[in-house]
């Protein structure tokens, strides 16, 4: 089997989810053998797409798409002297997720059989609350909603509104109770049955991320996630030493390079790759069997696209360290639909297995005939 064609695709208008528009980008790779593999990244498909068709559809195109690691490493070397990371890895996750598409429909199986079988029967999540219901004014509402449908764990950001207004240098007394209120509301409704993670963006200079995470033990988080800038990872493990609060990152680190570091100074109790950005399917695999050897977790970071939730939910099913797969409630339970065949919807807090073969999603025939669909192709 041969590669003949690598198509793009994306929608001119985007889809409205809860930020306003967005655009992703979808990947075709098609085979002469009448097979298609698909895969996905964002959030800037004109860069991503100029990578994938200035640099690496030559050395796709004609190729044996079952040799999965040797063209991630041509693909790498094509765009290495660009960087590491960037638009040229995130080029090569959406290639390398069609790739892995493809070899479960060859198989005919799912893709977390291809990548060593399932790990567990069903696959726990936390929703990230982007959400019909505003996690700062209603807190409480949106907790119990979550818990009525059976999941017992959210992330929230309240303290991105104090980092945007001062800068993130500095927080007063007064801006700390500000970002706690949230979490302190759904702990006086919820008690512990809800876990509440804390999502930072990674906004905050190190002076101030210490005096927020003193001020959150006492109303024990489920994490700490990127609340420094994820470029010094030496800063991170001294924050890891001035709490006793877990820290997690970082979606933002791109190939197991990039996690390097941060296995070896200890800073993250949990790991959080996001296939779509740091090198697809292979990568994220990589990745998490490295935090193994460290006694790490692995919580996926899921906020794309559907055919990214879809290779999460793969992953999440076949990683022995898994921790807890992040999803999107409003994306799954709305903002997917029209786009992709159906996918699976959680009950009772957990995912079922996907099914297959490979990603078991196909994009609906209507995305590809829309007027605002740009679509490119490169042949040989």
């Amino acid at each position: 089997m041969k590669i003949t064609c690598v198509e793009t695709i994306t929608l001119a208008r985007g889809i409205t989810v809860h930020a306003g528009p967005i655009r992703w980008l979808w990947l075709r790779m098609h085979t002469d053998a009448g097979l298609i593999g698909l895969g996905e990244t964002y959030p800037f498909p004109e860069a991503e797409a100029g990578v994938v068709h200035g640099a690496l559809a030559r050395t796709l195109v004609g190729q044996d798409p079952s040799r999965i690691d040797w063209l991630w490493r041509e693909m790498h070397l094509a765009v290495s002297y660009a960087g590491w990371a960037g638009a040229e890895i995130r080029a090569i996750s959406a290639v390398d997720m069609a790739l892995w598409d493809l070899a479960g429909k060859v198989a005919g199986q799912p893709l977390y059989q291809l990548l060593g079988g399932a790990s567990r029967e069903r696959i726990p999540t936390y929703n990230t609350c982007y959400d019909h219901l505003d996690f700062h004014r209603e807190p409480e509402r949106l907790a119990e909603s979550l818990l009525e449908s059976g999941i017992r764990a959210m992330k929230i950001w309240p303290f991105d509104p104090v980092a945007r207004r001062g800068g993130g240098q500095r927080i007063t007394a007064e801006e700390i109770q500000e970002g706690l209120e949230p979490l302190e509301r759904i702990r006086q409704r919820c008690g512990r049955t809800m876990d509440v993670a804390m999502e930072f963006h990674g906004f905050w200079s190190l002076a101030a991320a210490r005096q927020i995470a003193r001020a959150l033990e006492p109303l024990e988080p489920m994490w700490l996630e990127e609340m420094l800038p994820q470029d010094n990872l030496a800063a991170y493990r001294e924050l890891a030493r001035a709490t006793r609060l877990p820290l997690t990152l970082s979606e933002r680190l791109a190939t197991r390079w990039g996690y390097r570091e941060l296995f070896e100074n200890r800073a993250a109790a949990v790991i959080m790759p996001d296939i779509s950005w740091c090198g697809g399917i292979s990568e994220a695999k990589k990745i998490a069997t490295a935090a193994e050897t460290h006694y790490l977790p692995v919580a996926p970071h899921n906020c794309g696209g559907p055919v990214l939730h879809a290779a999460s939910l793969h992953l999440a099913a076949n990683l022995p360290n898994l921790y807890i797969l992040e999803s999107v409630r409003r994306h799954y339970a709305d903002e997917y639909r029209g786009l992709v065949t159906p996918i699976v919807q959680p009950e009772n807090g957990s995912f079922p297995l996907p099914p297959g073969p490979g990603l078991g999603v196909e994009l609906e025939p209507a995305v590809l005939t829309r007027e605002d669909a740009i679509i490119r192709r490169s042949e040989a």
